[in-house]
Parts: structure tokens; sequence; C-alpha cells
């Protein structure tokens, strides 16, 4: 099948940054994942699940919420409970959590990186951007926090800007595939296809890499009309489970204002 280029009308190029943005939500730089087992949360409770099954879900949030019940002060229990509640999509009560946790640790760099993750998840850019920024020091820079702090830019706006500290996270963790994953859906915001495109397979072939960013991939092959290619992306190489839940995000997302309809009919004409 030949590559097609992506519809050049406004309402694509609407949809396109509207998908960016939901992306760039979902998997900031700043987060991590276990490399011995692809999907689980860090024992400091940074990492993130892309796809998680509702029942799995359910049980991380009983589980990582009594541990924070016991101890609403410890930073590993404060940052699992968070994590797994921005999965579930509650953003408000993940922020809560977090406060409490910066409050007990106030300069713990790897708690205000959550809080200000925390922040912009719940709509708070500009205090999300403080907050990362206070994270950060001249004298030991962390490339995390560089690429969380570019995703919060690209989601106010100021691409160029974010983009040269993805490129400063790259220049410290060179092939980093959350930096690349992020720099990827840069493009995406400005409608530059092709360059998320290579991007993100780049990131896509590092080992153990998160879910999200095979996500992502599929996504930006979608909205340039490869369909069929961005099924395959999407589930390819998986374990069931995990394949009907790419495939279903991947519709979710492309069959806003009929996306999803639209690729397949041009699919049939070519």
């Amino acid at each position: 099948m030949t590559a097609r280029n992506a519809p050049t009308s406004p309402r694509f190029t609407r949809l396109a940054l509207g998908f960016a943005v939901a992306a760039l939500l979902a998997g900031q730089g700043c987060a991590s994942v276990s490399r011995e087992t692809t999907g689980s949360i860090d024992r400091d409770g940074s990492g993130q699940v892309a796809a998680m099954p509702a029942t799995q879900l359910d049980g991380a949030l009983r589980s990582y919420g009594a541990a924070y019940e016991k101890n609403p002060r410890d930073k590993g229990s404060g940052m699992a409970f968070a994590a797994v509640l921005q999965m579930a999509g509650r953003n408000d009560q993940s922020l809560a959590v977090m406060q409490q946790v910066a409050i007990a640790n106030p300069k713990d760099r790897d708690v205000l990186s959550a809080y200000g993750k925390a922040l912009a998840a719940a709509g708070n850019l500009p205090k999300a951007l403080e907050t990362i920024r206070r994270a950060q020091t001249p004298d030991r820079p962390d490339w995390r926090l560089f690429s969380a702090e570019g995703a919060i830019l690209d989601q106010m706006g100021q691409s160029d800007q974010a983009r040269t500290l993805y490129r400063k996270a790259l220049d410290m963790q060179p092939n980093e595939p959350t930096v690349l994953s992020n720099l990827g859906m840069s493009y995406v915001l400005t409608n530059d296809l092709a360059s998320a495109e290579q991007h993100l397979r780049q990131a896509s072939t590092a080992p153990g890499v998160d879910p999200r960013v095979r996500q992502n991939l599929a996504l930006v092959v979608g909205l340039q009309g490869r369909f069929d290619e961005a099924r395959q992306i999407a589930t390819d190489s998986l374990p069931p489970q995990q394949a009907e839940a790419n495939a279903a995000y991947l519709q979710k997302m492309l069959a806003q204002q009929n996306t999803w309809s639209m690729l397949k009919e041009k699919e049939k004409r070519g």
C-alpha cells in the first residue's frame, strides 16, 4: 500500500492539533516506565500504564489508595496513587494527592516533577510550568524536566521553545524514546506529520518502550490516511488484550468528527 498525504482541509488540521494535545497530556516525558515489565508502575510511582484493562486499573486504584491513606506524606505511595488516578481520568483528585505530597516533600525534584505533571493534566499550565522550572537546577540539570517543560510549552502553543528543550534533553540522553515521542507529537501540533512520524518511528524501536509511543505512531500514520498501516502498528506483536485496547484507542481518536470513516473510504477509493 502506498503512503498518502494527509487531507489539508482546515477541519483536518484542527483535528490533528486536538489529537496532539491529548497525546502530549497522556505521555509527558517526565514519566518513566519499568524496563523489567513494560507497563508496570515503578517503585517511585512515576511510571504510567497505557491501555491498562479496567479491572486491573480498579485493583491498582484500591491498592495504591489504601497505601496512600495509611501514610499521605509518603512520597512513593502518593506518587503511585496520583499516577493511577491520572490513568483513570481523575485528574482533579490526582492533583489534590500531589499537592499533599508536595507539601510534605517541598524540595524533592521527583515530587515537584510529578506535581507539575498533575497540574498540567488538570489544565493549570502556568502553574505547572512554574513548578517544573522550580524543580530544575542549573548545576544538576535533569533531562526529564526539560522534556516535561517542553510538553507544557507545547500545550501553551510555544512549540519552538518546546523543541529547543527536547533537543537539550536528547543531548543529555540520546535516543531517549519518551523525549523523541514528545518531539514527534510537537510536530503534530504544527501539522508537520512527516517529521512527527520520523521521530515516533525512532522512538518506537527502543527496547521496552512505553506502549503509548506505538499508539502515537499509529495515530500519526492514521492522520496521514494510511489506515491499514496504522492499525497494524497499533496491534502488531502484542497480546490480544493489549492489541484490542490499542485498536480501540486508535479508532476512538480517529472516529472524532467521522475521521475514521473518512479514512476508510479513502482507502477504498485508493
